[in-house]
């Protein structure tokens, strides 16, 4: 039977590896993902490179001096100037918008008139900043109503952020839970594509050969769950194949891309007009602090634990739910049968990046995050979004990793199990469109 087995195996990895897509999509993805980051990023600094130019008819006695340019607004102040004026010179010189602040009594009346004029409806980050020149305004003027200096009120308006560490006296930093979900995340939708891209491989492999008549001749020398079986092991094999060559070749080209194009040093520096505080540190040293912890905790996850676990859910993953995916490539004779079928498989994935992004986000050790994290359809998604927070002390407990493997590698054997009665039954059936009132049935043989 091993013998038998290792062969369709061999057979049905080296059909897949050696398939001419398989070989361009193993050399273009990679490129493409690169290829997609570098886009994206470049994308988002023209877009946040973009100046919006807001002219500014001031009629009042107030908001002189609270008017100044930013990352992506700049002024232009008008004078002598009417309204229709100055909506006519905005429009012909192609300015963003026009901010009238009428001539009013008081700023809260001056403010509660004051419109801006677009063409469109203006964009959100705009009209947020503008309400907050106005809303600071407004308070220093209720405050100094009350008898608060202007100095009085800088003091007021000094941020506060709190000062987080753990038990050991190690400084935390807040959001860092949310970045390591997202790093798993990441891992966890990467499962998610594979099982639905080589689970439908598995499937399409079983109805070319059923409906060509060749598993007639298979099977009159294997027994049907060896080939159900090697077809699965054969394309999981082939998967973490590609996969690692994935991983391998793109990493080579991020870090070329790094090397080619640089990083922006003047971003890093303090050569960008900004005053020094305190002690010498420009709020920009300070943030490159922050950046630096930020780093040391991205740095600090464990990346062994988190690669080993990626490919440990994943073959289990992949091995019940290409389990199915054989089962139902057997039950019908051509693909579009199929459709009734494959959404209850795909239910659980979408339902474990949905539910684990929302319940790890909030609360990684909550009871829905906990619950997904060993519920075998969703665990492989769930679980690998917890890791990132390690195993043991501080992060998933480790009977929780153990019981989500032992579950997966429990619900793997009752499931092949259950797919091979369909897979024996339905290999040789033609012509019916089955139901899940028959596929039942047949779990009964």
């Amino acid at each position: 039977m091993a013998s038998k087995l290792g062969l369709i195996i061999k057979r049905e990895y080296l059909a897949k590896v050696r398939n001419r897509s398989f070989i361009v999509m193993t050399i273009l993805s990679p490129i493409l993902m690169v290829g997609m980051i570098v886009l994206i990023a470049y994308l988002a600094k023209v877009n946040d490179d973009e100046t919006r130019v807001i002219s500014v008819l001031n009629d009042s006695a107030f908001f002189q001096t609270e008017f100044n340019p930013s990352k992506n607004i700049s002024y232009v102040l008008m004078d002598d100037l009417s309204l229709e004026q100055a909506k006519d010179s905005t429009n012909s010189l192609e300015y963003y918008g026009l901010l009238y602040i009428p001539n009013e009594a008081t700023a809260e009346e001056a403010a509660n008139s004051t419109y801006l004029f677009t063409k469109d409806n203006p964009n959100t980050s705009v009209t947020q900043e503008l309400e907050g020149i106005f809303q600071k305004k407004l308070r220093q003027a209720r405050l100094q109503r009350l008898g608060v200096s202007p100095q009085q009120f800088s003091s007021i308006e000094k941020p506060f952020e709190i000062n987080l560490s753990t038990f050991e006296g190690e400084k935390s930093m807040k959001g860092i839970n949310e970045i390591k979900a997202f790093i798993g995340g990441g891992f966890g939708y990467a499962i998610m594509m594979f099982i639905i891209i080589y689970g439908g491989f598995v499937m399409r492999s079983v109805i070319e050969e059923k409906t060509s008549r060749i598993i007639e001749v298979i099977i009159s020398s294997v027994k049907p769950f060896q080939l159900m079986l090697g077809k699965i092991i054969g394309n999981s094999l082939a998967g973490i194949t590609q996969f690692s060559i994935w991983i391998i070749s793109a990493s080579l080209l991020m870090f070329a891309v790094v090397l080619i194009f640089g990083v922006d040093l003047a971003a890093l520096s303090g050569e960008n007009g900004v005053t020094p505080g305190p002690m010498g540190m420009s709020p920009l040293g300070a943030m490159d602090g922050k950046m630096m912890m930020y780093a040391k905790e991205i740095y600090d996850i464990p990346w062994g634990l988190l690669i080993v676990s990626f490919f440990i859910y994943f073959i289990l993953g992949y091995l019940i739910y290409s389990s199915i995916y054989a089962a139902i490539g057997a039950a019908v004779d051509n693909e579009t049968d199929t459709q009734q079928f494959i959404f209850p498989i795909i239910l659980p994935l979408m339902l474990a990046i949905y539910v684990g992004f929302f319940s790890v986000f909030s609360n990684p050790h909550g009871p829905i995050a906990v619950g997904f994290s060993l519920f075998p359809l969703t665990s492989p998604i769930v679980m690998l979004m917890r890791l990132p927070g390690g195993v043991g002390e501080g992060g998933v407990p480790l009977w929780q990793f153990l019981l989500s493997i032992f579950l997966l590698i429990v619900t793997f054997l009752g499931i092949v199990s259950l797919a091979a009665k369909i897979y024996r039954t339905g290999i040789l059936m033609y012509g019916k469109k089955p139901t899940y009132k028959e596929l039942i049935k047949w779990l009964r043989y």
